[in-house]
């Protein structure tokens, strides 16, 4: 029976009437608007287009979904048949219309307002499915006249579904805005707004011209001329925002580029809209760097560092006013040209396309191994396993030695240390930073080293201040064997960060290039105190057990089982959802690298206080493990005009927009924000 109804549509298929492929027109001297669809005959449960075809005469125009200063957009209401379901208007492109001092957005010529049909599955062929439309639209030119029709479809069923050759091809050339390739951050600032995107093919090379359409009103004057900014893989437009803006927290719509051929494509765009942070001024990034420079001493990723910096200091002590400039300016060097340097790679990699942030470098598992085998290494070298007399003696060694290569060695290393950590005022200015021309990022990492070496700055700049340190002598010696445990814990909290991201294949591999390092420091220890030849045996043992250590599939292992807690795994798509519920939901972004985001766990949100009472008010707790550099996660830093972690966001019940915390936080902290306390 199947067979039989099919073939009798195919056959009364050509005699259909010919509103089967276009609606009766609703016309006027000022357009001619019909309904059409894509498809001659459609199959149950097949998808298919539908769209209002407006002709329009020449001058005249219609609106978009956002139709600017006035006009107002077309309006489609329609009547299908039981259990069909349809989409909203896709909006094609639009173009600006000015108009005097007004800036409208429509369409001229002729445009499809394409939307998405799905029939019921259970439509049986030689049925008819029936689609009735009621629109209304505004046609304008030098006067606005709004006009309104009734429209209906005709389309026959049967088992396999057919193209409408005649009308296809207008749904194909509606020219939707795409999906926006770039990294999209927008910041408002007094009463401009700065929209910046990053990625290839932004320069000035490639692009023409740029004009943002704003998707809402109330934020943007749209008649203003928008400034456009160019750099090698960035684009930045500078906007004005409405005499009296709404408070919006995203900033959406349809970015216009013409590139140097004159072919213009609109992409989609949305952007939270931050306060400020994302674009600092220079200035003011240069001055939340070094104070974040400066707190960066405090952070818990810069302990192990400790054991260098007091060695340093107590050997300060009573030495010549030179000597101590030479040695506070030498670590000031290595620490800004560490920073310099770190932010160079950043930039050469993100150049190539690569989605990368602060910390990046600890999203490496093989990075992490060499870090923690280096970490032991300074504790046996501060444990007094072994010395070393050369000027790339790490840990205690550099300490002790002194001299300018020592120092500077040390400032290197705290910059390594710390670079899994971020202070308060930091992450606004690396976020700044990041997104500003080269000469200018580099300038702003060179004051987060001038801020992590200030302590020790201050004694070049004042060097009496060594004289009141305490003189060197034997107690130094124990002060370096105690500052050695420093260096062991950092290389164990590496060792962990190996098995969340590798599993226990990494921790082995860190265990046995480990005892392979110690038992070759220790040779080569022995033969350093005996006088006898063997360190060059104590070396390449050392060597040699690192090295057949790393062909162990390091980085091939697959992820350890997630540990039993309270946080659900981040997604855009449940944080949309729980949002929709009316619920709070409180997102902890965060890495097994990162010391800062693991102490504030322990101390703010592990608490049970901080967990009864987000169970009690509905508040859901999300985690985004940023631990393996995943690329959804790093642009969930950026769009919120952050560069590293940790990141805590929270969105209140009620459906407001998300609130940034601070990256230190405290138990008392997170109560306050979620209304707790």
């Amino acid at each position: 029976m199947r067979f039989i109804a099919a073939l009798v549509a195919l056959l009364i298929l050509p005699w259909l009437p010919a509103r089967a492929l276009e609606s009766a027109a609703q016309e006027s001297p000022r357009a001619r608007v019909t309904l059409v669809a894509d498809h001659l005959a459609i199959a149950p449960g097949q998808a298919l287009q539908l769209g209002l075809r407006l002709r329009l005469a020449p001058r005249w125009h219609s609106y978009w979904r956002h139709a600017g200063d006035a006009g107002a957009p077309t309006e489609i209401s329609l009547t299908l048949p039981k259990d069909s379901q349809a989409g909203p208007i896709a909006w094609p492109t639009p173009q600006a219309i000015p108009f005097g001092p007004l800036m409208s957005f429509g369409y001229y010529g002729e445009v499809v307002l394409p939307m998405q049909i799905t029939p019921p599955a259970g439509l049986r062929a030689g049925e008819v499915f029936s689609i009735t439309a009621q629109a209304t639209w505004l046609v304008c030119d030098d006067v606005c006249i709004p006009e309104e029709g009734s429209f209906r479809l005709d389309l026959p069923v049967i088992a396999r579904a057919q193209a409408n050759p005649d009308l296809a091809p207008l749904f194909a050339a509606a020219a939707l805005p795409r999906p926006s390739p770039w990294q999209a951050n927008a910041t408002i600032q007094g009463d401009a707004l700065r929209l910046r995107l990053t990625g290839p093919g932004l320069g000035r090379e490639s692009l023409k011209e740029a004009l943002f359409i704003p998707g809402v009103a109330g934020l943007l004057d749209h008649a203003a001329p928008q400034r456009l900014s160019h750099g090698a893989d960035w684009l930045e437009l500078t906007l004005k925002r409405a005499e009296r803006p709404e408070n919006l927290a995203r900033l959406e719509g349809v970015l216009l580029l013409t590139d140097q051929g004159g072919r213009r494509l609109g992409y989609d765009i949305a952007a939270p809209l931050l306060p400020g942070a994302a674009f600092l001024p220079l200035w003011q990034a240069l001055l939340f760097a070094l104070l974040g420079g400066v707190i960066l001493n405090l952070m818990p990723c810069v302990f192990p560092v400790l054991a260098m910096k007091a060695m340093a200091l107590a050997r300060l002590g009573g030495a010549a006013r030179g000597a101590v400039r030479l040695e506070a300016a030498a670590y000031t060097a290595g620490a800004v040209v560490s920073f310099v340097a770190l932010a160079a790679l950043l930039l050469v990699l993100r150049g190539a396309g690569m989605a990368l942030g602060w910390g990046f470098q600890f999203t490496s598992p093989v990075f992490v191994l060499a870090i923690a085998w280096l970490m032991l290494a300074v504790g046996l070298n501060l444990s007094g396993v072994f010395a070393l007399g050369g000027p790339i003696g790490a840990g205690g060694h550099i300490a002790a030695r002194g001299g300018f290569l020592g120092s500077f060695a040390t400032g290197a290393l705290a910059v390594l240390v710390a670079s899994p950590c971020t202070a308060p005022f930091m992450a606004a200015a690396i976020g700044a930073a990041l997104v500003m021309p080269a000469p200018a990022t580099l300038a702003v990492f060179a004051a987060l080293g001038l801020g992590l070496a200030a302590p020790t700055l201050i004694l070049a700049l004042a060097p009496g201040l060594a004289g009141k340190l305490p003189r060197p002598g034997p107690w130094m010696e124990k002060l370096k064997h105690i500052m050695a445990w420093p260096m062991y814990g950092a290389a164990l909290w590496l060792v962990s960060v190996l098995w969340a991201q590798s599993g226990w294949a990494g921790v082995a591999v860190a265990v046995l290039g480990g005892l392979g390092l110690a038992l070759g420091a220790w040779v080569f220890g022995r033969a350093q105190r005996s006088g006898r030849r063997g360190t060059q045996l104590g070396a390449v043992l050392a060597a040699l057990a690192l090295l057949l250590a790393l062909p162990f599939g390091l980085t091939a292992a697959p992820p350890p089982p997630a540990a039993v807690e309270s946080a659900e795994s981040w997604t855009p798509a449940r944080v949309e959802a729980l949002r929709a519920e009316g619920r709070g939901v409180f997102l902890n972004v965060t890495a097994a690298w990162c010391i800062t985001c693991q102490v504030n766990e322990r101390l703010a949100l592990r608490r049970d206080a901080v967990q009864a009472a987000m169970a009690a008010r509905g508040i859901a707790y999300l985690k985004a493990d940023w631990t393996r550099g995943d690329p959804a996660i790093t642009a969930l830093l950026r769009s919120h005009g952050r560069e590293g972690v940790p990141l805590y966001l929270f969105w209140p019940p009620g459906g407001a927009e998300a609130m940034i915390l601070p990256e230190v936080l405290t138990e008392a902290m997170v109560l306050r924000h979620i209304g707790a306390d």
